[in-house]
């Protein structure tokens, strides 16, 4: 019998016996578990520059050793672009978790407008000066500290008890940042081994404040679709032409602006197929959430909600679907005036996506919805920028209430369900590639500035946050 055997915890300990001892060890290590973090920040693993690749790579290793050291086998596997980690240990009986995330970080420019150093990770304090503080670097919050707090848990449990509570495999990948290109092939490679999992864990999330958890329970899915509407041969001398010659510009206006009626609703035929109802159950939780629209759009110089007007806005960002234009240019921009009829015009456009909505479906919808209303002159061409469905999570499954639980049982605050507006990629290619649902826990906040200069991380995110992983994989065991 191994020392592990006899440390494991019994399946009869009551649940204070065998997680009080882990939250203590967790708060006794909180310096050195503060030391590791900023040694893995100090790499400057920007992965959209290949000027950095050496250090992606170092980054991988980095983390391939700190997993070593607390019993996982660890590997980095080279892809066509950055290394994947992959790191297992599955010697304790019970479910099997697959935990995700990211060692790989955005460009910090511009540079100047950083209060320090973005790769020598300070403690400040928050601006509000309370006694809170953060560590500020890159990467901090999106995703090494996230990514942190879920080993430190693991280290912590391993060093309590000599085991894992359960089969953990964690994979870490480099390209997160920069299109995660790699990662669908890497799934499809080890499919057989991954999908053995029970369920995955990601933390790349955020809380609904800084004192609620949240566990986040739909993504809204992404169609990109560029336009391009040809008018005449060449731009025209508009004093010679304007009036008779068609004007790429305002037909492609005309038709962007049929997008949406006076309410708010997408026009595109077929658009709402497949987009659910919420339940009353989930309703009612959202309508409890401290949330003031006014304050929402205020923080951005808006005032009222501009969508689809019988929803509230957190129906509008979490589980309605849009159509969007992100861009719209053609004939002469530069500076001064020139008088022409352009030959050309561009549009891009987004559809975030949810339910059962289908992506390729849409995409024929709305260039059918294009073509029928081009005037017999002008011409159109499409060009896609991609496509994955909307995902939502079956939040009646145990693993899922369990979690809520241990969350609300660390924090004191029930914890939330929540949506997200924006779009997880390796979400979907996990359901779809390893048939597994996915639990999206992260302790990200709203204001940590991920992408922009001066990110930071609250030193409480990452040290209750390590304590929250520590409760739920003692509670999903």
């Amino acid at each position: 019998m191994t020392d592990a055997t006899l440390n494991t915890p019994s399946a009869h300990a009551s649940a204070d016996d065998r997680i009080g001892p882990v939250l203590d060890a967790l708060d006794a290590d909180r310096d050195g578990a503060r030391a590791r973090l900023f040694d893995f920040l100090r790499i400057p693993s920007i992965s959209t520059d290949p000027a950095y690749a050496v250090q992606c790579a170092k980054a991988a290793d980095w983390l391939v050793g700190d997993l070593a050291g607390i019993g996982f086998e660890a590997t980095a596997h080279a892809t066509g672009g950055h290394p994947i980690v992959l790191a297992t240990q599955h010697d304790a009986p019970g479910p099997h978790l697959l935990f995700y995330g990211h060692y790989d970080v955005q460009p910090v420019d511009p540079l100047e407008l950083w209060e320090s150093d973005p790769f020598d990770p300070q403690i400040v304090d928050l601006a509000d000066g309370g006694a809170d503080k953060a560590i500020r670097a890159r990467g901090a919050s999106d995703d090494k500290g996230q990514v942190m707090t879920f080993v430190e848990a693991c280290r912590a449990y391993r060093a309590v008890h000599g085991a894992l509570p359960c089969k953990i495999t964690i994979l870490v990948e480099g390209e997160e940042e920069s299109g995660g290109k790699h990662l669908p092939g890497f799934l499809e490679a080890h499919a057989d081994d991954l999908r053995q999992a029970d369920v995955a864990l990601v933390c790349d999330t955020g809380m609904w404040d800084a004192d609620t958890p949240a566990i986040t329970t739909m993504l809204r899915g992404m169609l990109g679709e560029e336009v391009v509407v040809q008018g005449p041969d060449r731009d025209l001398h508009s004093g010679f032409y304007g009036g008779a010659a068609a004007n790429p510009i305002t037909v492609l206006s005309q038709i962007l602006g049929a997008l949406h009626d006076a309410d708010g609703r997408v026009q595109i035929p077929g658009f709402y197929d497949g987009v659910p109802e919420m339940p009353a159950t989930v309703m009612a939780q959202w309508d409890a959430l401290p949330f003031d629209p006014g304050a929402f759009l205020g923080e951005i110089g808006l005032s009222r909600p501009w969508g689809e007007q019988d929803r509230s806005v957190l129906e509008q960002t979490w589980s309605r679907p849009t159509a969007e234009v992100n861009g719209i240019w053609g004939g002469y921009t530069g500076a001064g005036f020139k008088t022409v009829i352009p030959s050309t015009a561009h549009a891009k456009l987004s559809f975030r996506l949810v339910g059962q909505q289908d992506p390729e479906a849409i995409r024929q919808n709305f260039r059918t919805f294009v073509r029928e209303r081009l005037p017999a002159d002008c011409t159109v061409a499409f060009h896609a920028h991609g496509a994955s469905p909307g995902t939502v999570m079956p939040i009646e499954a145990d693993h899922f209430e369990k979690t809520r639980a241990a969350l609300t049982r660390e924090w004191d605050r029930e914890a939330a369900f929540i949506g997200c507006g924006g779009s997880i990629p390796v979400v979907g290619e996990m359901q779809r590639i390893l048939g597994l649902d996915t639990l999206l826990v992260g302790f990200g906040l709203a204001d940590d500035r991920i992408h922009s200069p001066n990110e930071k991380y609250q030193l409480r995110s990452f040290e209750k946050g390590a304590r929250s992983w520590a409760r739920i994989l003692d509670a999903l065991a």
